[in-house]
């Protein structure tokens, strides 16, 4: 890799060596003919490295990511940078300003409309300007999204573990649990990874809020991806303590209530629990009848509701398998958690 850095340019400007930039990209116009911007923030390192993007809020109601990016941008020092670093940390402007999930009036998800078409739809043409300009001049995509409302993800990555670059990145991101798929088509990761830019998906906690603890643990996870490209030679990749690879082989499924009422979730995110445990007990308003929701195998919970009424039918967890060694180092663990804590 040559030691001289080059320009990062986008439609309408350039950013130079050792310059950072911090624009209003317009992506489309309201009913008034106004610009709708999303934020940019460019950082281009003085010496050549990798260029990394980082997106947050493609569902306007997921917060967590934002702040991780915006530390990114504006609080880390980018001193002794490698490479560029592309940060976009709400790019569903529409949806962050009515705090709705997708689009809103047209009401599409974003996030199924990449890489977008310059005549398409409003949400393909808003696609295809961040893509185009943002995106794809990028080595790297690193996605940030939390769970929908009402449920509440423990951090972990999703990720096209067949492709050598996203499992690179997908390891070098450190987190305990990575869920192996493509993704679905349109997913801004999908298609960049086929496109052939390396892109994960970071889910994080739950909609309208910022948890600072997932947040925080979100940042030692760039922090290795940058130490892993030699970006920040300071930093060390991070080694989570153990971690997990759901591929097709592991059981995972999202239980559902087989009847509607008021739940009592009987664990935390990210708890192990055994086959036959009770997950949750549905109630209705006189507790004169209950439903207990039993663990069908040994697994994770990777997402929980956190909305603790449901109709039959509603998601209750996403219930991921481990292989049986990291089984027994989950277990001890987690138990050495509960110790301490008593303690």
């Amino acid at each position: 890799m040559s030691e001289e850095a080059t320009a990062f340019t986008y439609h309408g400007g350039t950013v130079g060596p050792g310059e950072t930039a911090n624009v209003r990209y317009t992506v489309s116009e309201t009913y008034l003919g106004d610009p709708i911007r999303i934020p940019v923030t460019i950082i281009n390192g003085e010496r050549a490295g990798p260029t990394v993007c980082l997106t947050a809020a493609l569902h306007g109601d997921e917060l967590n990511g934002i702040e991780v990016v915006r530390a990114v941008a504006h609080e880390w020092a980018h001193d002794d940078l490698r490479g560029t670093i592309v940060c976009l940390p709400v790019l569903n402007v529409p949806g962050f300003l009515a705090q709705q999930r997708y689009l809103p009036i047209i009401d599409r998800d974003l996030n199924r409309s990449f890489p977008g078409i310059e005549s398409g739809t409003s949400a393909s043409r808003m696609a295809h300007r961040i893509y185009t300009n943002f995106v794809q001049p990028c080595d790297y995509v690193l996605d940030f999204h939390t769970s929908t409302r009402g449920r509440n993800n423990m951090l972990h990555v999703r990720a096209d573990m067949e492709d050598e670059r996203v499992d690179r990145l997908a390891r070098a991101f450190g987190s305990n649990v990575i869920l192996d798929s493509e993704g679905p088509e349109g997913t801004l990761r999908r298609e960049a990874t086929e496109d052939g830019v390396g892109a994960i998906t970071i889910e994080m906690g739950e909609a309208h809020r910022f948890q600072r603890d997932l947040i925080n643990e979100a940042l030692h996870g760039v922090e290795s991806v940058f130490a892993e490209y030699g970006m920040r030679p300071s930093e060390a990749v991070r080694w989570p303590g153990w971690r997990t690879i759901i591929h097709d082989d592991l059981e995972k499924t999202w239980l559902r209530a087989d009847s509607g009422g008021i739940v009592d979730m009987h664990h935390d995110r990210g708890a192990l629990v055994h086959d036959g445990d009770a997950i949750c007990t549905i109630t209705n308003p006189f507790m004169t009848e209950k439903d207990v929701v039993e663990a069908p195998f040994t697994g994770l919970l990777v997402g929980l509701l956190e909305n603790p009424v449901v109709f039959p039918g509603n998601p209750l967890c996403h219930l991921v398998e481990l292989d049986e060694s990291t089984r027994r180092v989950v277990e001890s663990t987690q138990s050495g958690v509960q110790r301490n804590g008593e303690t």
